[in-house]
């Protein structure tokens, strides 16, 4: 493995270490993955949604392996009903939240309890004649009423979640509250029955030192803006035996961490951990601590973990992505919407797992 530095043209030279991929056999054919069923990767276009791609597209696998249905689910439909409750934490606690586009995979299973799911067909959250995803102008109308909001200190939940609710519509369409389904009309939380889905069987799972080990804890980034403390810690042994255990079993997982490392090429469309950062056998839970603790690890992307290759230097999975970096590739590639990523990434800088929770059973057990 050879480290480059990489000039740019201009006079101020800037120098950025990365990682000569080139030297690497990386297993990029996706057909030699053993994986699990899943649809083919679609494109979250300009919304910070991953989130709720990737959960949905994790519920979509398993579906399937529950009833046999294939399925396309909606991922707007969670979004829309993701800014409904954000509108109302922001009233209850008066305008003291972080307010973006981000979230995790416990919001999506979160609102699915309360508000269903629907197929794509019946709500692809775009306009007629709008092509691609972009949620910009509506995020900043969102944004910017919610701070009027505060400067008028107007906390009338029913008013402002109403509101929200106008603004969402002009962007997105106008959200179903049931729709036709084999001939008979049936209701989005009807329809979650139907799948054989439970959003109770998901747990989300976390490794870190700083927190008691069997002990739920709350994820501390700020896409976590409910401040959720239901996130299983475990250890770091445990953590990835549920990943490899998992998707060798047929679960497929959402993954969640950094995207944004020298490892961690859009280009190449795989993620590694070079040895300039910490040899293989040196990933332990205080390295991975010790990064979370200062920023150089952070939580970036939520994808979906499909499938796994056995490989001399390790595990390779196969992920799943919505966001825009394995789409260089271009859309006539095999590797259209891929990464291919080792498992000393997974192991050192992703962050949170979802999963079922038949995969955790053992561990399960140790919570109180």
């Amino acid at each position: 493995m050879n480290a480059f530095n990489n000039s740019s043209s201009s006079s101020n030279k800037r120098y950025r270490f990365g990682v000569n991929f080139n030297d690497i056999d990386i297993p990029k054919k996706v057909k030699s993955y053993k994986s699990v069923w899943y649809h083919d990767p679609v494109s979250q276009g300009k919304t910070n949604t991953c989130w709720s791609f990737a959960t949905m597209s994790l519920l979509e696998s398993e579906a399937e392996r529950l009833s046999g249905k294939e399925v396309k689910l909606s991922e707007m439909y969670v979004v829309y009903w993701e800014y409904v409750e954000r509108a109302k934490y922001f009233v209850r606690n008066r305008g003291n939240m972080f307010f973006w586009e981000g979230s995790q995979a416990n919001a999506v299973t979160r609102s699915i309890k309360n508000h269903g799911i629907v197929p794509e067909r019946v709500f692809n959250g775009k306009l007629d004649g709008q092509f691609f995803l972009d949620h910009y102008a509506m995020f900043e109308e969102l944004k910017s009423y919610l701070s009027s909001v505060i400067q008028r200190n107007e906390w009338d939940e029913i008013r402002v979640v109403s509101t929200v609710k106008s603004i969402l519509s002009h962007y997105m369409e106008e959200k179903p509250s049931s729709f036709l389904l084999d001939g008979r009309t049936v209701t989005p939380l009807e329809y979650v029955k139907i799948l054989g889905l439970n959003m109770y069987d998901y747990v989300n799972v976390v490794s870190f030192m700083e927190d008691p080990y069997y002990k739920k804890t709350q994820y501390r980034v700020r896409d976590n803006w409910w401040h959720s403390d239901d996130y299983l810690n475990v250890p770091l042994n445990s953590f990835m035996k549920a990943i490899k255990s998992g998707i060798k079993a047929g679960y497929s997982i959402v993954i969640s961490g950094d995207v944004s490392e020298p490892g961690f090429d859009k280009t190449a469309q795989a993620a590694i951990i070079p040895s300039f950062d910490v040899a293989s056998e040196n990933i332990d839970e205080a390295a991975r601590q010790m990064r979370f603790n200062n920023n150089s690890t952070s939580d970036d992307h939520l994808m979906h973990l499909v499938g796994y290759k056995e490989r001399k230097n390790g595990t390779w999975f196969l992920v799943k992505d919505s966001g825009s970096g394995p789409r260089n590739c271009g859309a006539s590639s095999d590797k259209f919407g891929y990464f291919f990523m080792h498992e000393d990434y997974v192991k050192l800088k992703m962050l949170t797992v979802t999963i079922h929770k038949d995969v955790m059973k053992k561990d399960l057990a140790k919570f109180n």
